[in-house]
């Protein structure tokens, strides 16, 4: 069974490598973190106040109700297909599998397809992901795949021995070619990022590493941008605007 929060698009990439880039996102339910510390404010539907990450409603499990089970993956690539039936270019859309946590269905054998259909089919697939489960690379195909891993840092209020993994890193960055780094960064805690970034850094294959500005509206955004801006000038990373965001703030399905 395959729990899905949603599946929209056309639409396009919002942050990372891909920025621009016209995609359908397939959105999974089901996430091993809680990322309070992202002070996102929100409520459940049964009226409990909480903080968590701009996506709550596919990280907290109490909006299960709203999420639909896939048994197959065909399902989900008919729902796809219905959404770019339109599409006259012959243009090969992006296919993104995020979350919550998508990971969390990787030896799933109807993921698994999902995955491969793409691939096969000449998608680019690009899979996000806080990349602290393990994970194996067992066919050619998962080789092919994009991660966008967007490994949390202590301003999620995660710990650290959860949130870092450094097998799993290393695993993907070995595997796949164009696989990147990006961190959420607060402005007020510009010298502990510093400092975790470089002792990731220091475990792991070389990699591009893209800074992204905390918040979840524009306004938010506006308000951290600059300072990362800076950091990513000062430390030879490359900044990552929240494009999704800036056009849309928070708003679900576009």
């Amino acid at each position: 069974m395959l729990e899905i929060n949603e599946i929209f698009g056309p639409t396009i990439q919002g942050e990372g490598k891909l920025v621009g880039t016209p995609s359908v996102f397939i959105r999974f339910g089901k996430c091993n973190f809680n990322c309070i510390g992202f002070n996102v404010e929100y409520e459940t539907p049964s009226g409990i106040k909480k903080c968590g990450c701009d996506t709550f409603y596919a990280v907290d499990r109490e909006f299960k109700d709203s999420w639909t089970n896939y048994k197959s993956y065909e399902e989900i690539v008919n729902k796809v297909d219905n959404l770019t039936s339109q599409n006259l270019s012959p243009y090969k859309m992006d296919i993104v599998i995020t979350g919550g946590e998508p990971l969390l269905y990787w030896n799933k054998v109807e993921f698994q397809k999902l995955l491969e259909h793409y691939v096969i089919q000449g998608h680019q697939v690009t899979i996000e992901t806080n990349a602290s489960l393990n994970l194996n690379f067992s066919h050619e195909y998962q080789k092919e795949i994009i991660f966008s891993m967007s490994v949390k840092l202590s301003n999620s209020l995660e710990s650290l021995k959860k949130r870092v993994n450094y097998e799993t890193l290393n695993k993907i960055l070995n595997n796949t070619e164009n696989s990147y780094l990006k961190f959420v960064i607060d402005k007020n805690l510009l010298a502990v990022a510093k400092d975790e970034i470089r002792t990731i850094l220091e475990n792991i294959p070389k990699v591009e590493v893209y800074l992204m500005p905390l918040g979840d509206t524009a306004q938010s955004i506006n308000e951290n941008c600059e300072e990362v801006i800076q950091m990513a000038i000062d430390y030879g990373y490359k900044y990552c605007d929240r494009l999704h965001i800036r056009v849309w703030d928070n708003k679900r399905g576009v």
